[in-house]
């Protein structure tokens, strides 16, 4: 009978392995299949070569082996009493194949022939030989299959060692950390750098220090805003210290089984225990340190847990001699009350954005592997950005560099430098507008934001205007303080709030009122001039209502925490504030629409040169502004000289 090669059926089960099922997709099934059963087929395959091969070697009939034996043309026969068959060798045969006889039950009479004739002849077995193809072939398809097992549990083992090592810390340990930044690559936070290069003599000559029982602080919270360059100091931190290192985030502790991030925390102190003195270095901490009991109905159980074996580890029962806690966060206001205690985190780092000094101090550090041209002054370049962090700064400047490279020249000029801030500022440059009637209606907005600006004395001077799209702004208007901002007074605020108006109430004056816009910048505008009225009567207390803070200035919701708290005043309260933050606007957009009245012929020459040349520079802009007034004033005193 033929034989015929198994069926296999596809199966829907899941192949379990241990306790770990392994998902396969459809194709990979399917492939599965087919290579099993061709290994299943192999040996009916293999197992017919000899067949065939036998097919192909000369047959002869017994009585013609008979008759070549008495003419002697045979040299050779081999006889296999197993398959009864024999192969003969003729005389003078060298390459051919052996002919190939089908023997009889009895083969006295060829026997004796082979004997008469000097035959040589003797007796083989195929049956070793076919037993050992027969294991042979068996083999080649029963060790694939056995290495697919194989493999399939290796895949497994990976799995159960994967969910062993669930709970161990993926912090990231050197063993000496060569961040490749020491404390004079940091520049603009030197308060705290002092503050943390302390750590670092603690940690390098803790003899002088324990010398007057002083002991070593356990933390250190670094609180800032994004950018200033937290993470800066804890790599300069581990680059000064020369001790073992731990890095890691405070999301890595966090995962959605309860019980991971404890455990994560207890194998970290564990094997900071093991190489103690060292450091620890917790990024973000905000993501796992929030205040525990916050949000409507009750916290996360996986954060709190972590928590609490944070809290244990840092200043619990066994403590944890050695160890300096390192951690950074720009939110502090979240952070759990046990957490910022004494004996955690002993000490509090502000690193906040920094001043004129530093903003230049960081720019000489960025420019030191850059090819700036000697006419730039990086004085002048912190000047033109307060407000800018360190990753601004370094923004910046590589902003600058990328245009120069692009525009082919060898060093950054200052093109370059005001082109980089333009962009850092307010986005990609746009198409310039054609000369139309939606160009000189911007025109003048940004003309009257920049000059009501300058002619009130309380404001920052204008830095430059200019009808060039960017991003989302068909034009732009920049002022740039004198000095540095720590504390505003109330005139400050309302030149503030005047000028923001500024262009609407030129658009008003020009063009009348049905022709006021109010595009996506105009709106923000207003925004920006309500929030800060709304300050000074609930914040700051400049207002008639009286001398008290009726808002705090984080009051959103947080975490559900104050979804149920109620107002922090009266309805009748409320209806004033309104009625004082309304009189404010008011207020200042009828002294800006004063103010553009009076200029009028100064703010069409201005958007005439402003349509013609796109871009005017705030010293031209004032320039301009400063003749006008002095014609002004020589006008009236030549009206006010009696004939």
């Amino acid at each position: 009978m033929q034989q015929r090669s198994p069926i296999i059926k596809p199966t829907t089960a899941k192949p379990e392995l241990g306790k770990t099922n392994l998902k396969r997709s459809p194709k990979s099934v399917a492939w599965s299949g087919a290579l099993i059963a061709s290994l299943m087929m192999l040996p009916n395959i293999v197992g017919g070569t000899p067949a065939l091969a036998q097919k192909a070697e000369r047959e002869i009939s017994y009585g013609e082996l008979i008759r070549k034996t008495e003419k002697g043309e045979v040299k050779k026969v081999e006889l296999d009493e197993t398959e009864q068959t024999a192969k003969v060798y003729l005389q003078g045969q060298k390459d051919t194949p052996p002919l190939q006889v089908r023997l009889l039950n009895q083969n006295t009479e060829l026997i004796n022939k082979l004997k008469a004739k000097n035959v040589e002849f003797g007796e083989v077995s195929s049956a070793n030989s076919r037993a050992a193809v027969g294991l042979l072939i068996n083999l080649m398809w029963i060790l694939p299959l056995v290495a697919l097992m194989l493999l399939f549990l290796r895949r497994s083992t990976n799995a159960s060692s994967q969910a062993m090592n669930f709970g161990k810390s993926r912090a990231r340990f050197q063993m000496e950390a060569k961040t490749g930044v020491k404390f004079d690559d940091v520049a603009g936070v030197e308060e705290a750098k002092e503050e943390l290069q302390e750590v670092v003599t603690f940690l390098k000559q803790p003899e002088r220090f324990t010398a007057v029982g002083a002991r070593i602080p356990k933390g250190v919270l670094l609180v800032g805003p994004p950018g200033t360059g937290k993470t800066l100091l804890a790599k300069a931190i581990a680059g000064e210290a020369g001790v073992p290192f731990f890095s890691i985030s405070g999301s890595e502790f966090v995962e959605m089984f309860v019980g991971v991030g404890a455990s994560r925390v207890r194998d970290l102190f564990k094997k900071a225990k093991e190489n103690a003195p060292c450091l620890i270095f917790i990024d973000e901490i905000d993501a796992v340190g929030r205040q525990r009991g916050a949000g409507i109905g009750g916290g996360n159980d996986e954060r709190e847990q972590t928590l609490n074996q944070l809290l244990t580890e840092m200043d619990g029962f066994e403590g944890n001699t050695g160890i300096i806690i390192i951690a950074a966060t720009n939110r502090p206001d979240v952070l759990d009350a046990a957490l910022l205690r004494p004996g955690r985190f002993d000490r509090q780092v502000i690193v906040d954005a920094p001043d004129l000094k530093g903003r230049l101090e960081i720019l000489q550090v960025h420019a030191r592997n850059k090819r700036i041209d000697e006419s730039v002054s990086l004085e002048a370049i912190a000047r033109r950005t307060p407000g800018f962090t360190g990753a601004d700064l370094a923004n910046l400047l590589n902003e600058a560099a990328i245009l120069t490279a692009r525009r082919r020249k060898d060093a950054i000029t200052i093109l370059e430098i005001n082109d980089a801030v333009d962009r850092v500022v307010a986005g990609m440059e746009g198409t310039p507008l054609v000369d139309s009637k939606i160009k000189r209606l911007i025109a003048y907005h940004e003309v009257g934001y920049a000059i009501v600006g300058t002619l009130l004395k309380d404001h920052d001077p204008v830095q430059k205007v200019s009808l060039i799209p960017r991003g989302q702004s068909r034009g732009l208007t920049w002022f740039t303080p004198d000095e540095e901002h720590f504390l505003m007074s109330r005139s400050q605020l309302l030149a503030r709030i005047t000028a923001v108006l500024g262009g609407r109430a030129a658009e008003e004056v020009i063009f009348g009122l049905p022709e006021v816009t109010g595009g996506m910048r105009e709106n923000r505008k207003l925004e920006y001039a309500t929030s800060i009225a709304r300050q000074m009567v609930t914040q700051y207390g400049m207002s008639e209502i009286g001398q008290f803070s009726l808002e705090s200035p984080n009051s959103e919701v947080f975490l559900g925490r104050d979804w149920m708290s109620k107002s922090e005043y009266s309805e009748e309260i409320a209806a004033q504030i309104d009625r004082k933050v309304r009189e404010i606007l008011i207020q200042c957009y009828d002294t800006a629409i004063r103010l553009i009245q009076e200029n009028r012929i100064v703010v069409d020459r201005l958007v005439e040169i402003l349509i013609e040349q796109e871009t005017i520079d705030g010293e031209q802009f004032r320039q301009i502004v400063a003749e006008y007034n002095n014609n002004q004033v020589a006008d009236a005193a030549t009206l006010a000289v009696p004939n």
